[in-house]
């Protein structure tokens, strides 16, 4: 039976989500926008999910806008801020996921100077490094909470202190798919202008996702046209997905911990077989880190190559983001911890998840090691 040890690329499906979602495919399929009947039921189960997911993240339902996933609400919240204030500045950290840095770019073209916030030998953003990238005419600033590939945490609360010390009305957004249902994060606490969301990360459908947006903040929608989710994103919404990803929110506030204590007993099973194994460099092994995140690199073994060589023996890992698996190039997010290249493109990624077992470490450990003796 194959091993899946991808889980920061998607997650299985929960059994509570898919019968919460089966009756949406059937016979509960009304436009939540009409007013009839039908509408009206799909309208409420629309706003159940709103209230669950704004109840996960400790946000107001109202601040809640549903999107088609991740991507998409890290394209609003670039985007969608930048429309409507004047062209300066703005700044994102070097390892932020392509779906951030690809709007960037866009909007430097359009005229805006963008700063890359660059991180330390560990993956980490220090105070310093955030306070050099921005100045009275910022005017936004995008960290994610946890890196996708490395696993890093950054101490999102005190860069936010940082910035909003500065009382230049900078706009703070913050990249939270991966943190979110694996560790508890707090919208309104974190004192967060605008957060991004993914219900496939937390075991629920694709093609959901949320950007938690502050009452106070002047959004330009993407999508016009119909002027759903109070004209922040227009499009009919994805109603069974969405139901999906409300019962995956409510079911990750109560298994949390359970989940992160599971995960991490595997991931500190892993570190210590790994050390055993020489040649073997563990990414950002001194910082904080996802409890289910693993990042490393066999010496002389190219990263596509392995992850080849665990697929055919049944093993699914990655060698880095989901949406960059078709690059050659080293990952951007190692080269920013000036990792070397060739260092860099041997490396794979472990993220465990809910099912996987200590076994399934142990057969893990024991492929890795058959590998390293066919390639020397």
């Amino acid at each position: 039976m194959p091993v899946y040890l991808d889980h920061n690329a998607t997650t299985p499906l929960n059994s509570e989500v898919v019968e919460a979602m089966m009756p949406y495919m059937t016979g509960l399929y009304g436009n939540p926008s009409s007013v009839h009947r039908f509408g009206r039921l799909t309208r409420d189960a629309l706003e159940q999910a709103r209230m669950q997911v704004a109840h996960f993240v400790g946000a107001q339902p109202k601040e809640v806008v549903f999107t088609s996933g991740g991507s998409e609400a890290n394209n609003l919240a670039i985007r969608g801020v930048l429309a409507n204030r004047p062209k300066s500045k703005f700044a994102i950290s070097a390892i932020e996921h392509a779906s951030l840095i690809a709007p960037s770019k866009l909007m430097v073209e359009q005229g805006w100077q963008l700063d890359m916030v660059p991180v330390n030998a560990q993956g980490v953003i220090t105070d310093d490094a955030l306070c050099e990238c921005i100045n009275d005419t910022t005017q936004m600033v995008s960290v994610m909470a946890a890196n996708n590939e490395t696993g890093v945490l950054q101490d999102i609360s005190a860069l936010v202190d940082r910035v909003k010390s500065t009382e230049n009305n900078i706009i703070f957004h913050s990249d939270a798919c991966q943190v979110a249902g694996k560790m508890p994060i707090h919208f309104a606490q974190l004192k967060l202008d605008l957060m991004t969301l993914s219900s496939h990360k937390l075991y629920g459908p694709l093609g959901a996702g949320a950007l938690i947006v502050g009452s106070h903040i002047d959004l330009a929608p993407l999508i016009t046209g119909g002027g759903q989710e109070k004209q922040k994103r227009s499009g009919t919404e994805n109603l069974p997905a969405l139901v999906g990803f409300g019962i995956a929110a409510e079911l990750a506030t109560e298994q949390m911990q359970q989940r992160k204590q599971h995960v991490l007993a595997l991931q500190t099973q892993l570190m210590e077989q790994l050390t055993t194994i020489q040649g073997i460099e563990v990414f950002s092994q001194n910082a904080p880190r996802l409890p289910n995140t693993i990042m490393f690199a066999l010496t002389g073994i190219d990263g596509e190559a392995l992850l080849m060589q665990l697929d055919r023996k049944g093993f699914a890992v990655s060698s880095g983001s989901a949406c960059d698996s078709g690059r050659t190039e080293p990952s951007h997010v190692l080269l920013a911890m000036s990792v070397k290249p060739e260092i860099a493109k041997g490396a794979i990624r472990v993220s465990f998840g809910e099912q996987n077992t200590s076994d399934d470490v142990f057969q893990f450990v024991e492929a890795v090691q058959d590998i390293k003796l066919q390639f020397n």
